[in-house]
């Protein structure tokens, strides 16, 4: 079953809407969207709990919410939906 817009913003936050729509139409489910949230915001101590790598989808989703390298030198946008 496909997320909806209300789910990924209770899991990632305030987001623009063309992101939340690329999550939605990549078919992940609510569990993917929570793991690629994990990889992207803690990978350290998911590694560290011997975590196997994560898979395709999730790998795809992390691209979508990771901050780029801009927005990593701008505080205000670094983070799950900062600065939108």
């Amino acid at each position: 079953m496909a997320i909806t817009r209300e789910q990924v913003v209770s899991v990632l936050g305030p987001m623009d809407n063309a992101t939340i729509a690329e999550i939605i139409a990549s078919g992940a489910s609510l569990e993917e969207l929570r793991e690629a949230w994990a990889w992207a915001f803690g990978d350290e101590a998911l590694i560290n709990q011997g975590r196997p790598l994560p898979g395709t989808r999730v790998a795809a989703l992390i691209d979508l919410i990771e901050p780029d390298e801009e927005d990593l030198a701008d505080p205000a946008k670094a983070g799950p939906g900062a600065g939108y």
